[in-house]
């Protein structure tokens, strides 16, 4: 079989596949084709064989056939399923909605609306908004606040009174219970859907100057229904 194998990829007529690790329905033809050329004449091949290597090729070419359809059927159901979220996506806009994350970038908005959430009553609480460099900015301080979510406005302003620069910006949040005990806290932005973008990486929605995924959205509100700080 070695020699015939040989004899089908060194002949003129016959491109050899480099770099091929297995053989395709065409390379199992042209080898079988080729072991009936060069069979002995005083000991051919029997039927029973020649059948079960019929077999083998239809199998192959079955599996061949199948593998096409279901990669082509995966891909339309992808475009599908895509197209629908693209649709979906945009009804979103005009919508207030709650991201999960603590991070955001200043890009020439006026303001951004930041939230934590309290799993229970707090007797103080103190944000911390820091630049890219660690450095800390802005903080904001509230007393004797009820659990759930909580929402402040930062207008881009520091602690001086100065304009931030634009970059990336990110909060933290240190809460005391009544009993005086640490608060583990729920960070969020908070703002309205004003368009949609698709890209190759995913729809993306706008809120303000920023881009969020589909995937950060914690929660939907009507914006006639709000609850919260403001």
């Amino acid at each position: 079989m070695t020699e015939i194998v040989n004899s089908v990829f060194s002949n003129n007529n016959v491109n050899a596949p480099k770099g091929k690790a297995s053989l395709g329905k065409d390379d199992f033809m042209k080898l079988m084709l080729a072991q009936l050329k060069n069979q002995d004449p005083l000991s051919p091949m029997e039927g029973s064989e020649f059948a079960a290597q019929l077999a083998q090729f239809s199998s192959l070419e079955q599996l061949s056939n199948l593998n096409t359809l279901t990669a082509q059927s995966i891909d339309a159901n992808y475009y599908l399923t895509q197209s629908i979220n693209n649709t979906m996506t945009a009804t979103l806009i005009g919508k207030d909605v709650k991201l999960n994350g603590n991070s955001m970038n200043v890009k020439g908005d006026d303001g951004m609306t930041i939230g934590y959430k309290l799993p229970s009553s707090a007797s103080s609480v103190t944000v911390k908004v820091y630049n890219e460099s660690g450095v800390l900015v802005k903080t904001f301080e509230s007393d004797g606040l009820s659990s759930g979510d909580h929402k402040l406005f930062w207008d881009f302003y520091d602690n001086s009174g100065n304009k931030v620069p634009d970059g990336k910006y990110s909060f933290s949040v240190e809460a005391t219970s009544v009993s005086g005990n640490n608060l583990v806290t729920e960070q969020f932005i908070w703002g309205r859907i004003n368009g949609v973008k698709f890209s190759e990486s995913g729809t993306k929605l706008l809120v303000g100057n920023n881009e969020y995924m589909l995937s950060d959205i914690l929660e939907i509100i009507n914006p006639t229904t709000q609850t919260g700080d403001d």
